[in-house]
């Protein structure tokens, strides 16, 4: 069995939150292998600690990836700040051919593109994948995972942080499907009363306040503030509300595009262009909508670029959903060329935490060392990009840890989920399998 097979036995998806089928991209080819250890959004940290106490099995992993893809080079990118992490993982690496790459502390140097760019000098094709360059790019996460499924254990548990308004910011290993509400107490426990969750970082996370959502393969950390905190508020705001807004006040001032990570790579994404459409109908939309094609939804534009605060990145959101409905393909430039203020213009984490008024909550969050287990496991049957999983058990099924109890359709893009304990099926529906010990 190669390893594209073991890593899709297994289950593994790509850990940054993306999620899509690792053993989809271990069936190419390509001259570089990539880990992306940059860990972007404030507060959140499961990178950096996995990279100090996982090294060598991160270094494992690339080296599996790079002899399954045929790479001749293995390149971790990571921040210069985490010099715990730099230390590991220059260590582990030491006498194999897979090397330390140095980033700079500035959001979104995990964003493929722009890491792609920094550690081989190439430019993703607009609209293009980094394969198209021959490069495979996984969270270092992941990495850790295929070298455990090369082992024979398949994926059950998560890294994650729990960050914010909670007594004791952590860094811990849980079970898939257990509750946010449960991680919450392994970190002390909340300080507000009334807590709204942002599930993978303030950027790009998506908001809840149910405390009883469950923990996913692609769950990176949740950072728990109060509902009047202002970045709170702002996501809080209905979408209609949020194009009326800019429909309303939008001066053109071009900051957020100015600031736009993409655009300063040279692709063509222009937020500020996007804004334009709120106040059409019909008129210019086609043409307009293509501006928000290469966007990545970063969020730097809404929550740190826009002087007036008003919500670009949701209205690229929008017309991206615009374009896929009408089966827009991308008819602009196909060559960039990166922007000579790129350098100048990149933000600071520590600017944008500030910008974002979370530095009274920028706090260390080391790991748990205890395992921790649930009684209660909520198991989405899709946790990852493609289909959901077909239901492989029935209620009142006993399982045991590690065994198959979904699987995708036939031939179909997605991943195989496996019971993270020993237990027996309680509840079943078309969306989810709960398993109580």
């Amino acid at each position: 069995m190669n390893l594209a097979e073991k890593v899709r036995q297994a289950g593994v998806v790509g850990a940054g939150g993306g999620g899509f089928p690792t053993h989809v991209k271990l069936n190419a080819k390509a001259e570089t292998v990539i880990a992306n250890g940059a860990e972007c959004e404030p507060l959140l940290h499961k990178d950096a600690v996995i990279m100090e106490e996982s090294a060598a099995e991160l270094v494992r992993g690339i080296q599996l990836a790079m002899e399954a893809v045929g790479a001749r080079e293995g390149v971790v990118g990571i921040k210069g700040k985490k010099k715990h992490a730099v230390e590991a993982v220059t260590a582990a690496s030491k006498g194999t051919n897979v090397r330390v790459q140095l980033l700079g502390d500035y959001y979104p140097a995990g964003d493929e593109y722009d890491l792609v760019y920094n550690v081989t000098g190439k430019l993703i094709p607009p609209g293009g994948i980094p394969i198209a360059v021959g490069v495979v790019v996984n969270n270092v996460e992941t990495f850790v995972n295929i070298a455990a499924a090369n082992d024979g254990r398949p994926l059950t548990h998560k890294m994650l942080t729990i960050a914010g308004a909670v007594k004791s910011p952590a860094t811990m290993k849980v079970p898939i499907g257990i509750t946010f509400r449960e991680c919450i107490e392994y970190a002390g426990g909340l300080t507000t009363d009334d807590p709204v969750l942002v599930i993978g970082g303030l950027m790009m996370g998506t908001h809840t306040d149910n405390l009883d959502t469950p923990v996913t393969k692609t769950s990176t950390g949740v950072v728990i503030l109060p509902r009047t905190h202002h970045v709170i508020e702002r996501k809080l705001k209905p979408g209609k509300d949020q194009a009326k807004i800019g429909k309303s006040a939008c001066d053109q001032c071009r900051y957020c595009t100015e600031f736009c990570p993409r655009f300063l790579l040279g692709y063509a994404v222009e937020p500020h262009q996007v804004m334009r459409t709120l106040a059409f109908t019909g008129t210019g939309e086609d043409y307009f909508n293509q501006w928000a094609a290469m966007c990545c939804s970063c969020g730097l534009c809404t929550l740190y670029a826009c002087p007036e605060e008003l919500f670009p990145k949701e209205a690229c959101d929008d017309a991206k959903a615009v374009m896929r409905a009408k089966q827009m393909k991308w008819t602009g430039p196909m060559n960039p060329t990166p922007h000579a203020m790129a350098d100048g213009r990149r933000v600071p984490i520590k600017t944008l935490a500030k910008k974002l008024h979370v530095l009274d909550y920028d706090l260390p969050a080391p790991l748990v060392e205890k395992e921790i287990s649930s009684s209660r496991l909520i198991l989405s049957l899709k946790q990852s990009a493609g289909t959901p999983c077909i239901s492989k058990v029935k209620n009142g099924d006993r399982v045991s840890a590690g065994q198959i109890i979904g699987e995708p359709a036939p031939n179909a893009l997605g991943a195989i989920l496996h019971a993270p304990m020993t237990g027996v099926v309680r509840g079943l529906t078309e969306s989810q399998i709960i398993l109580e010990k």
